[in-house]
């Protein structure tokens, strides 16, 4: 039986991933895409603004999933690897895009993504397997 604060743990992380996994295809899709079918460029999606919307959602999202996932499951690894994931996410803010380049500032946010989505697997993973103890009465 699956108590409420585990579905929304498990909801947490499959939305983390889900949005990590979209941030990914949106550095490597949106310049081909751009290149491909020019009009695209008046919707804005090379824009800061959409980076800057993913990061909002996802570190929130993240800090919540993997704190939960990590009071059930005790491996610290998993924090540990979320929190470096955000922060090569966030650092592009940081540093800067003219210090960065586009190719940096992309290759960033890849590893950040991936970093994350594989830190909230693993957070997923380790959660499925600590089953609750049933209270006996």
């Amino acid at each position: 039986m699956m108590y409420q604060s585990e579905a929304v743990q498990t909801t947490a992380d499959k939305t983390a991933i889900f949005l990590s996994v979209l941030c990914s295809l949106h550095c490597l899709v949106t310049p081909v895409a751009l290149v491909m079918m020019p009009s695209l460029v008046g919707l804005g999606l090379e824009d800061e603004a959409f980076h800057l919307w993913m990061v909002v959602a996802v570190v929130p999202l993240s800090l919540f999933a993997l704190t939960m996932g990590c009071r059930k499951h005790k491996n610290a690894s998993v924090l540990v690897l979320g929190l470096a994931g955000l922060a090569v996410l966030c650092s592009p803010f940081i540093i800067g895009h003219e210090a960065l380049g586009e190719w940096g500032e992309r290759g960033l946010t890849l590893l950040g993504a991936a970093m994350i989505a594989l830190s909230h697997f693993r957070n997923f993973s380790l959660c499925r397997v600590c089953q609750p103890t049933e209270a006996t009465s």
